[in-house]
C-alpha cells in the first residue's frame, strides 16, 4: 500500500512543467552498452533520472542521443509518478445472487450423482 504523503507528492510533481521536474532530479549520465556503434559505446548517453522526494528511478539508454534519452526518461518518470498517485478504487463486498448460489449447488448434486452411480453396488 501506497503512502497518502508519497501520493500526495507523486500529484504534486505531476503538476510542475518538464524543466521544473527535472530541476527536482538528480540527472546521471553514463554509459550506456549494447548496439548502436562507436558514438553510443564510447559517449555518456545513456541518461538516470532520480527523483529524491518519491524516491522513483528510471533510465533510458535506448537512443545515442543524450537529448533524447533525457526526454524518454522523463516520459517514464511522468509515467511512474501517475501510477504512484493513483488512488485504487475501493472494493465493495458482493453477494452471490440466489439463481449463481442455485446453479452451483445443482451442478454439485450433478457431480455427486454421478459419482455415486460409477460406484455401482459391490
Amino acid at each position: 500500500m501506497i503512502p497518502p504523503a508519497l501520493r500526495a507528492e507523486a500529484r504534486r510533481a505531476l503538476a510542475l512543467s518538464d524543466a521544473a521536474l527535472l530541476a527536482e532530479c538528480q540527472v546521471d549520465v553514463f554509459v550506456g552498452t549494447g548496439p548502436g556503434g562507436q558514438h553510443r559505446n564510447k559517449t555518456e548517453s545513456a541518461v538516470r533520472l532520480h527523483h529524491p522526494r518519491t524516491g522513483t528511478v528510471v533510465t533510458a539508454t535506448e537512443r545515442r542521443s543524450q537529448l533524447q534519452n533525457r526526454g524518454a526518461a522523463l516520459e517514464r518518470l511522468r509515467e511512474r509518478l501517475e501510477q504512484l498517485a493513483r488512488e485504487p478504487k475501493p472494493r465493495r463486498a458482493t453477494r452471490p445472487t440466489r439463481g449463481s448460489q442455485e446453479r452451483r449447488l445443482e451442478a454439485k448434486r450433478h457431480a455427486a450423482k454421478r459419482k455415486s452411480e460409477r460406484r455401482g453396488d459391490w
